[in-house]
């Protein structure tokens, strides 16, 4: 039996196209990532699911705070939500378990905050 060498590259070649063909589509349309997207994507879940764990501490840490009404109007006065994040990290209300401070926790408390006094 003979083989035919064109045959081989021919079919060779279709094995290539069609290699590349599913690469693209894959990454493309079919959900297909790399383990440094997968490790960003859980990262960011993660930072997500802690800071909504920690916002009702923070809120409660507020109103337990014997200067937390006063703070809070500070804090309405604020315009600039980033202001307004670091009031609440500088009071103290946004840390946790030491001396981190926790900037999203922060912000989202701030959030919460001007929401429940009716800003």
């Amino acid at each position: 039996m003979k083989i035919d060498l064109e045959y081989v590259k021919l079919g060779a070649w279709g094995f290539v196209i069609g290699c590349i063909f599913s690469i693209v589509v894959g990454f493309s349309w079919g959900g297909w990532v790399t383990g440094g997207t997968t490790e960003r994507i859980a990262k960011e879940r993660a930072t997500t699911a802690v800071t909504a764990a920690l916002v009702p501490v923070c809120v409660e840490k507020a109103k337990a705070d014997p200067r937390g009404a006063k703070q809070l109007e500070a804090l309405k006065a604020l315009s600039s939500p980033w202001e307004q994040r670091d009031a609440v990290v500088k009071a103290g209300w946004a840390t946790f378990g030491g001396d981190e401070l926790n900037r999203d926790v922060g912000e989202a408390c701030a959030t919460a905050l001007l929401k429940s006094s009716g800003k």
